[in-house]
């Protein structure tokens, strides 16, 4: 009995040396997943008799293939991620992006007045945007229903409207907007139990506040006071404006749409606008960042190549939807927002293919992160590889890729 325990011992003792040496750069996952079953391993886990030695050359090449498919993983994910730059993605990856002109809707439970809520009342509230340019302005739409849906009488006792302040800043004036359920300005019908109002900050007393501007709306419903609350940032000056100017141009392999704008204040701006294709289909969301002096400038918004290619959008394709600000770093808010391109804004001329380049995005961030990605991934393979030179190695799952050469 005695023999057998040291030998036991021994064998334990043993494993475990062998098992402490390898390579320590070898990088393996915190929490082991089962040893997946297939041609590319020894065996599965192997017993030592009674003891329940696993069989440490078996886990040890499961390391080893472990660190190959993780290395494999991020410079594939990598590549795809990055293979368009980020002035030019799919519409698909931005859904929440491609509509900006669309109400805000929301169904919530009544809140009442000293807190809490009426569940048996449910609030449907609607405004038509959040961020305003100066001379824009914001409808809000309010209505009561029951659980089955039923409209609930609704009676508005009071709505104003005033910018929000903080600190030992003075308290702004506050703004009454008349609601009304009569078919006339923002409310489309009369008499369906909905009330809408207005809010056009240049024509009241916060024309020049800069800021969050909350209206507050209290009404009666079910025998029960509540309220209601709608937020607008508001800008009050336009750092720049645009002047309908827009042409396209077929550049280094990429479609570019050129819009012109008068720039009052200097500073990094950012401008979206969506891409949709000839049937209507959104396609992709094109943005620009990048610094502006004052005068005539030109906004570039590019739909790239190669997701052209990808894509095969029908043509032509057409810009819609442009929005934009000047950027305002530490300060709140960060942002003065230029006056929006609703609907379309230009229609492209190009018909065809002719010039748009199939080539993946280039850039030096891009080459030094795949570079370095590849580098560890084919060090995981070697180390693979010499450890089981006679074991079959797996498929690469993405060769280098072909890149366009950089403007």
């Amino acid at each position: 009995m005695l023999g057998l325990a040291g030998a036991g011992v021994a064998i334990v003792a043993a494993l475990a040396l062998w098992l402490g040496r390898g390579d320590a750069k070898l990088a393996t996952p915190a929490a082991a997943a089962p040893p997946p079953s297939g041609p590319q391993f020894f065996g599965q886990v192997a017993s030592n008799g009674a003891l329940g030695v696993p069989d440490g050359r078996a886990e040890r090449r499961r390391q080893l293939l472990e660190n190959v498919q993780l290395t494999e993983h991020t410079y594939c994910s990598y590549r795809e991620g990055s293979r368009y730059p980020m002035e030019s993605r799919p519409a698909a990856q931005n859904p929440d992006q491609l509509h900006p002109n669309q109400p805000v809707t929301e169904m919530n439970p009544m809140r009442v007045e000293g807190g809490g809520a009426n569940t048996a009342v449910l609030l449907q509230t609607s405004q038509s945007r959040v961020y305003l340019a100066a001379g824009e302005a914001a409808a809000f739409s309010l209505r009561a229903v029951n659980a089955q849906g039923d409209t609930v009488p609704l009676v508005i006792t009071r709505a104003v409207a005033q910018g929000m302040t903080y600190g030992a800043s003075r308290p702004t004036a506050q703004v009454a907007l008349p609601f009304a359920d009569d078919g006339g300005g923002a409310d489309p019908v009369a008499g369906d139990g909905a009330f809408a109002g207005v809010l056009a900050p240049n024509q009241t007393g916060l024309a020049g506040f800069h800021g969050t501007i909350r209206t507050e709306v209290r009404y009666t419903a079910a025998g029960r006071n509540g309220f209601a609350l709608f937020d607008v940032i508001y800008t009050p000056v336009l750092p720049a404006a645009w002047t309908g100017q827009v042409r396209e141009a077929v550049e280094n392999g990429s479609l570019h749409f050129y819009l012109r704008a008068e720039v009052r204040q200097p500073g990094r701006y950012v401008v979206s606008g969506r891409v949709d294709d000839a049937r209507g289909k959104p396609f992709a969301l094109a943005t620009f960042n990048d610094e502006l002096g004052v005068g005539s400038r030109e906004v570039k918004l590019t739909v790239f190549g190669k997701l052209m290619t990808d894509g095969a959008p029908a043509l032509p394709l057409v810009l819609r939807d442009v929005d934009g600000y000047l950027l305002r770093e530490n300060v709140d808010p960060d942002r003065l927002l230029m006056p929006r391109l609703e609907g379309k804004v230009f229609a492209s001329r190009t018909q065809g293919m002719k010039g748009i380049s199939d080539a993946e995005w280039d850039s030096e961030e891009r080459t030094r992160y795949l570079t370095e990605y590849a580098r560890d991934r084919d060090a995981a393979r070697a180390q693979l590889a010499a450890f089981d030179p006679a074991g079959p190695l797996p498929p690469g799952a993405c060769p280098a890729p072909r890149v366009a050469p950089r403007p």
